[in-house]
């Protein structure tokens, strides 16, 4: 075999090799990108949850007499800034100002809520109410399930970002448009909010 075809041949090795190695950073990154995409749906779905709660449990409170206005209308205008279609598109996970703009609207909503929780602990009537108590029993879960929706979310993008990085897989993944993606971040007051002792519990 002629020096050239020995080159030659080396060649097509390399290349295949490459070639292999591509698809098999390409797979790779696929199957996490579509655990970020699955972890991301849970997430919404808890906030989504949260959000259909919300106003009946404003409807039950506000039957309360004297009840303050101000901590309601808190809450309502959270919940419409945490479900504007700006905030909810499809794109936040590849754009990180708008992934903080929908963790703060969601932190807020969390935080107004147990303002709204504290509140009610000066309402004996709404702590004996049934229904207020079956909203409250329903809402401590979902804020539970969120924080676990959360940090599984957080570690399924810690593993897509860390092998995004891995060389040579760092190389295929900008060859094929797979981006960081952004992490949920601890917010010491908004954290806070959920865990508020509600007064049915008491």
């Amino acid at each position: 075999m002629s020096n050239s075809m020995k080159i030659l041949a080396v060649a097509g090795v390399v290349v295949l090799l490459l070639a292999w190695r591509g698809c098999s950073s390409y797979n790779s990154l696929v199957g996490l990108d579509e655990g970020v995409n699955s972890a991301w749906a849970q997430v919404q779905n808890q906030y989504q949850r949260r959000a259909d709660l919300i106003p009946n449990l404003v409807e039950t409170v506000k039957g309360a007499a004297n009840f303050e206005r101000e901590t309601l209308e808190a809450v309502i205008q959270a919940r419409a800034n945490a479900t504007r279609p700006e905030i909810n598109a499809g794109n936040l996970l590849n754009n990180p100002q708008a992934f903080q703009q929908f963790q703060q609207a969601q932190d807020n909503l969390g935080a107004a809520l147990g303002r709204l929780m504290v509140v009610v602990e000066r309402y004996p009537e709404l702590k004996a109410n049934q229904n207020y108590l079956d909203l409250q029993t329903q809402l401590e879960g979902t804020e539970n399930r969120i924080a676990v929706e959360r940090k599984r979310f957080n570690e399924v993008v810690q593993n897509y970002n860390s092998t995004r990085r891995v060389f040579p897989t760092n190389i295929f993944a900008g060859m094929f448009g797979f981006q960081q993606r952004p992490y949920f971040e601890a917010a010491a007051e908004a954290q806070q909010a959920p865990k508020v002792d509600f007064g049915g519990n008491k």
